[in-house]
């Protein structure tokens, strides 16, 4: 179903009286508590139409919360499945998470600039020294995952007796 709207008319608007059994109960991947689990519901949009491609508006709504209801807008194959989008949208936080953590340990956000080449040489630098701690970190914890790991049983050639 093709749903065509005016673009005075808020977004909520679209899911107002949405039918039940259009909103599905899945999980967006697990967070820091476990699974992330919300209904979601999605209605198809046409601003810019072609054959293979489709725009929708996906909406999550809280299971504990549901007057809270967040929108994303995707653009992708006609044949994506709702649980594709899902995760897609559900690798966000671990984008979010990622900026925290360079803001926390970088200083991404810690810049006093009045002019574009100014901050975009501090995200530069800081976004660089957070992939290189980064990379340092994984190397570190498979260097110790290999001191505490019990060497792997390796097939030795049978002995052959020459008597």
């Amino acid at each position: 179903m093709v749903t065509r709207w005016a673009v005075d008319h808020p977004v909520h608007d679209l899911f107002d009286g949405l039918a039940r059994q259009k909103w599905k109960r899945r999980s967006c991947g697990t967070g820091a508590h476990g699974l992330r689990i919300y209904d979601w519901a999605r209605v198809e949009v046409r601003p810019w139409h072609r054959p293979d491609r489709r725009h929708w508006v996906l909406a999550r709504r809280s299971l504990s919360r549901p007057e809270e209801i967040s929108y994303y807008i995707a653009y992708c194959p006609v044949d994506t499945t709702l649980d594709e989008l899902l995760r897609v949208a559900g690798s966000r936080w671990a984008i979010e998470e990622c900026f925290q953590s360079a803001k926390r340990e970088c200083g991404l956000d810690d810049y006093q600039v009045r002019r574009y080449p100014g901050w975009h040489r501090h995200m530069t630098l800081a976004m660089a020294a957070h992939a290189c701690l980064t990379v340092l970190r994984a190397r570190q914890r498979d260097a110790e995952k290999e001191e505490t790991d019990p060497p792997s049983s390796s097939t030795t050639a049978s002995r052959r007796s020459d008597a």
